[in-house]
This record gives C-alpha cells, sequence and structure tokens, in this order.
C-alpha cells in the first residue's frame, strides 16, 4: 500500500515512509492509494468475531506486508485490550464509551497503535526519533502515555496555556522519561501551524514526526470502535447512524473510512461546539477557516480542522455526495450543559460535555427508525469543574487519573515558532 499527498506535490511512500514523515514535504496529509472493502461475508458475520480479529482485518490493506502479521496482530491486542461498550441511553439512543484506555480517551487507541508501529519500524535503528505534536487536551495524554519509554523516540507535546483542563494538563507535563510539555501562549490551532512549520524547515536538526490525527497511524486505528460498536448493535438495528464530537474531524473520517471498507453506517453527524467552520461549509458551500474559541469541551477548539480534506478526498470532492452522508450541527455551551443536565436526569447517565455534544448532534439529526450512537470520547473526571459545577455530583477519581493527580507539573513556557525551533535545536 503506497501513500499519496492531499497537496499532490511530493512523491508517494510506503506505510512506514508516510508514518515516519508524518507530514508530506508539500505540506499535505498522506492518503492511501487504494481502499479495497471487506467480504460482505465477514461484515454479515461480524458478531463471530473477536475485536483482535475484526481490527486486523480492517487495518492490514493500510499496513500491507510491511509489518508482518505475527507482528501486526500483537500491536493490535496490545493496543485494545480494553473494553468498547454501547450504552444504553434512551430507547433508540445509546453511547459508545471510548475511555476505558490508561488515559480515558478515545485517542488511546491511535496513540498505542502509533508508537507500537514506530517502535517496530525503529528496532534496528540508531537514530533518534521526536515524535512533536499539538494538543487541544486528550492527545497530548494519551500520545505521552503511548510512547513512554518507547526506544528511540523522544516526544515533544505543544498545548495551550489555560484551554486544556487541568487533569489533561497533569496527564502531559508529569510522566518525564522521553515526555516533554511545552506550554503555548495561544490557542491551539497556533500549536498545530508551529507543528506544520516545524515539519518544513530545513534548518531543524532532527528526525520529526507526527503523532496528531494528520498521522495515518494515528487516525487509521480509530476506525476499530466504529466496527466493535456495529458488532454490538447489529442484529436488534439494521440502520445505525453515529455521532461523532468533533474538532480535528480525524475520529469521524475514520468512521467513514470503516464505511467505505463495507461497513453499513447509515449516516454520519459531525457534532461541533462554537467552533463551526464546517456546519457553516455545509450550509454555504464555502469553506472560510478561522480562529478558535475557547469552549467547556475544548478538545474540539478547532478552527481550522486538519482532517476535513480526508473527508472531502473520501467523498471525491464533491459535496452533494458529503452531504447525502454527513452533517454537522453546531452548539453553544449552554446548550451542552442543558445537554448534560438532560441526559443524567432522564438516563441516570454522567457525560462529558463532549459526550453531550455528540447528543445534541443526534438529536438535531432527527433518527426515525434508526439506531443512533453517539461518541463518549472521554471520561467525565477529566473535565471535572464543568461536570460537577453543571450536574452538582461528584465524580469518583479512576485509578488512572488518581496516579497523576498530585504529581508536579513540569512544562517549559513558549511563545512562537522561534522559540520551539531555538529548542528542537539546543
Amino acid at each position: 500500500m503506497n501513500y499519496y499527498s492531499l497537496n499532490h506535490r511530493s512523491p508517494n511512500v510506503s506505510f512506514e515512509e508516510a508514518v515516519v514523515n508524518g507530514l508530506a514535504p508539500d505540506r499535505g496529509l498522506y492518503f492511501p492509494e487504494n481502499v479495497t472493502p471487506l467480504s460482505k461475508e465477514f461484515i454479515d458475520n461480524i458478531g463471530e468475531y473477536s475485536n483482535e480479529e475484526i481490527a486486523y482485518e480492517a487495518i492490514k490493506q493500510f499496513v500491507a506486508d510491511e509489518i508482518p502479521k505475527d507482528v501486526l496482530q500483537k500491536i493490535i491486542k496490545e493496543t485494545i485490550n480494553f473494553e468498547f461498550p454501547v450504552v444504553s441511553i434512551e430507547e433508540n439512543i445509546g453511547t459508545l464509551e471510548l475511555f476505558h484506555g490508561p488515559t480515558m480517551a478515545f485517542k488511546d487507541v491511535g496513540a498505542r497503535f502509533m508508537a507500537r508501529c514506530l517502535g517496530y519500524f525503529n528496532r534496528d535503528k540508531d537514530q533518534q526519533v521526536t515524535v512533536l505534536v499539538a494538543t487541544s487536551g486528550d492527545t497530548g495524554g494519551a500520545v505521552a502515555n503511548g510512547f513512554l519509554g518507547v526506544k528511540g523516540v523522544d516526544v515533544v507535546i505543544l498545548y495551550p496555556s489555560g484551554k486544556v483542563s487541568d487533569i489533561q494538563e497533569k496527564q502531559l507535563t508529569t510522566l518525564g522519561q522521553n515526555i516533554t510539555a511545552l506550554e503555548v501562549d495561544g490557542v491551539f490551532d497556533d500549536c498545530q501551524d508551529m507543528v506544520k512549520t516545524a515539519f518544513l524547515d530545513a534548518d531543524i536538526n532532527r528526525t520529526l514526526t507526527s503523532a496528531n490525527s494528520i498521522n495515518i497511524a494515528r487516525w487509521l486505528p480509530q476506525m476499530f470502535y466504529f466496527f466493535f460498536a456495529y458488532k454490538q448493535v447489529y442484529k436488534q438495528h439494521e440502520e445505525v447512524v453515529f455521532s461523532v464530537p468533533s474538532g480535528n474531524f480525524g475520529n469521524i473520517c475514520a468512521g467513514i473510512m470503516a464505511q467505505k471498507l463495507g461497513l453499513p453506517i447509515k449516516h454520519f453527524v459531525a457534532s461541533t461546539n462554537v467552533n463551526d467552520t464546517v456546519p457553516n461549509y455545509l450550509a454555504s458551500g464555502e469553506y472560510h477557516p478561522k480562529p478558535s474559541k475557547a469552549t467547556i469541551s475544548n478538545a474540539m477548539d478547532v478552527g481550522n480542522p486538519s482532517n476535513f480534506i480526508r473527508i472531502q478526498e473520501l467523498f471525491n470532492n464533491d459535496l452533494v455526495l458529503l452531504k447525502a452522508a454527513f452533517s454537522s450541527f453546531s452548539f453553544s455551551d449552554d446548550e451542552t450543559r442543558d445537554a448534560m443536565k438532560n441526559i443524567y436526569e432522564n438516563s441516570n447517565y454522567i457525560a462529558d460535555p463532549h459526550g453531550a455534544v455528540g447528543y445534541l448532534g443526534m438529536k438535531k439529526y432527527g433518527l426515525q427508525n434508526e439506531f443512533g450512537i453517539f461518541l463518549e470520547t472521554a471520561h467525565p473526571v477529566k473535565f471535572l469543574d464543568v461536570v460537577e459545577e453543571v450536574l452538582n455530583v461528584t465524580v469518583e477519581i479512576p485509578s488512572q487519573i488518581a496516579s497523576v493527580i498530585d504529581k508536579q507539573k513540569e512544562a517549559i513556557q513558549i511563545s512562537s515558532y522561534q522559540e520551539l525551533k531555538d529548542f528542537l535545536n539546543a
């Protein structure tokens, strides 16, 4: 399997090169040359397979023979060794809980998969690789945990000062070893721009790769849990709609890739907070990125979502085709708080702000006879202040969080690209 740049001005590369490069030299995102659907027999009998078998079938064509079968199976086993339950919320709505991994966020899957792929590719090399990543919340902690102690890999995480939750900050600033956190005076888009600029800077004397969802090894494994969710409900529900809380749009893009592989998903809803670039595009037909705004669902505070270009490619850059299979709606913080209260009062379920936005998107889409699944992308404890204030409840601190909450934060403050460059070249 080869990968091409969506800017179409760079050579095609192998899976390994795409993973190690992160971003193409022309600043484009990598995209697979071919997507071959899985057999109808496999999809029709998905309930007969284990999660590990499903994940292997979903990902193997994208890795091809660059990682041996037994190694890839071991990587998958270590990546998804926790639960992905669909929990009933209302008669025709459930939530897919993606927070049962080590950092209690959906990004554990992609980060763990990528770390293990990079570790395999680096197994016989003396060269150090620096994973340079921007985070709006959960990516940093998941990447830090996934890459902690991986041979030959240093991790540098940029995050916007004051715009991630306290627990999210602790998860990416307290691990030490090969993990360094840079606290940026700015917003997530500033962090992401710095990372993209660094990749193209010939004066940086490190080998860089990214663990944001711009990296195919972070993005593609997110397909797995759409298959896992479908496996749990397909015998009871013929038509399934997914509502995905969306910031950088990598997660929903992976869901659409699962659909292209043959998973019979009827429709996707990209649910956003007030950072409404994509909902506005669907309404007007004109794409206008803009500066991000801070919200209580901070992991979605993205004004220029990198992965949306991949979604457009999946629909052949045809807006009519896109709108037939994909909707996007925007919601305010007040609407999000009301949704959290409504879910708790009616279902006794504590949703974090991002899951609440996903729920709102599903309600606005308006289910008919379909079964709707919204993604609960992080444990509510990661947004403790918001959740406890809105719902007037006390959230129990899970062991994964308790292990970092009292540790000392260590971060280097920067405010410009030059400072990032100086750090990388030091």
